[in-house]
């Protein structure tokens, strides 16, 4: 992946957060790292509370999980070091996410608003509660910002083989879906129509949000190619190999040796790889529109 120009909305917040080699819980007992990457995947592609999880599994008491009316308390940017490639091929990212879906809206009559990206360690404060390393990368339509740690990466790459620059560069994007969904009022739709609904029925609405976020980062990547001929040998299998590995049945099968269809929240393999496919082969915004397909 070829990308250069770096975005100036990256906040680094990290040494800021509580790190350590552990979370402790109930009667104080340690998660290892080992089983942090479990919750945090678990969390982030099956969307269970990444502190229930840590709980279960390290047999504790009960667990508080934070509130989601926390408001952001903004702390000083740490200043971006020289020597520090994964905060560059963010920025880098970042930055060409926001040339597409600029141009992109502009074509549309509309104006897109650039979200800020903050690179954390431990937990952070966010307009959507208290930001855990455990919960994966994520974005928070409060504040309009993508959050991750870092060593999500390393996680990807250690538990699920899916690594690459490209790969990295899908998770980004996704989350950036996530953004131009918020733009488009498509969130607060589906949030409003999850309050009316069962727990499946919600799920449901939910795999149909996350797949348009993985059509989006598909989409962005057509366009950018397109115009600055960002991809190189092997980084469309990256990031299908990424989607594939992080499929609900393939974490869960994983996981626990059997799969719940209706507990799925971001899709299956096939149907990740799929999207994300069709968004970087047309590049339309308008064949993301997975709340009106029939087969998903």
């Amino acid at each position: 992946m070829k990308l250069e120009e770096e975005s100036e909305n990256v906040e680094d917040r990290r040494g800021e957060g509580g790190g350590g080699g552990g979370f402790s819980f109930g009667g104080g007992r340690g998660i290892g790292i080992g089983t942090i990457a479990i919750a945090l995947l678990a969390s982030y592609f099956f969307g269970i509370n990444p502190m229930t999880v840590l709980n279960i599994l390290s047999g504790g008491g009960q667990v508080v999980a934070p509130t989601r009316q926390t408001q952001q308390a903004q702390g000083p940017a740490h200043a971006p070091t020289a020597n520090d490639p994964m905060k560059h091929l963010v920025a880098q990212v970042l930055r060409d996410t926001e040339k597409t879906w600029t141009d992109l809206f502009k074509q549309n009559g509309a104006i897109y608003v650039k979200p800020k990206l903050v690179l954390f360690t431990g937990s952070t404060p966010t307009a959507c509660g208290t930001g855990q390393t455990a919960s994966g990368p994520f974005y928070c339509p409060g504040d309009q910002k993508v959050y991750i740690d870092l060593a999500f990466y390393q996680l990807m790459k250690d538990r699920f083989h899916a690594s690459g620059d490209f790969a990295q560069a899908y998770v980004i994007a996704h989350e950036v879906g996530h953004h131009v969904q918020n733009l488009l009022g498509i969130m607060d739709k589906v949030d409003q129509t999850r309050q009316h609904t069962s727990q499946v029925q919600g799920n449901a609405l939910s795999v149909r949000l996350e797949l348009q976020a993985d059509c989006f980062a598909g989409v962005w990547a057509f366009h950018a190619n397109e115009a600055r001929s960002i991809l190189e040998a092997g980084d469309v299998e990256e990031a299908l190999s990424a989607a594939s590995a992080i499929g609900d049945d393939a974490l869960q099968r994983q996981a626990r040796g059997a799969v719940v269809p209706d507990s799925f929240t971001h899709g299956t393999s096939a149907q990740r790889t799929r999207w994300f496919k069709r968004g970087i082969d047309s590049g339309k915004i308008g064949d993301c529109n997975t709340f009106e397909a029939r087969q998903l």
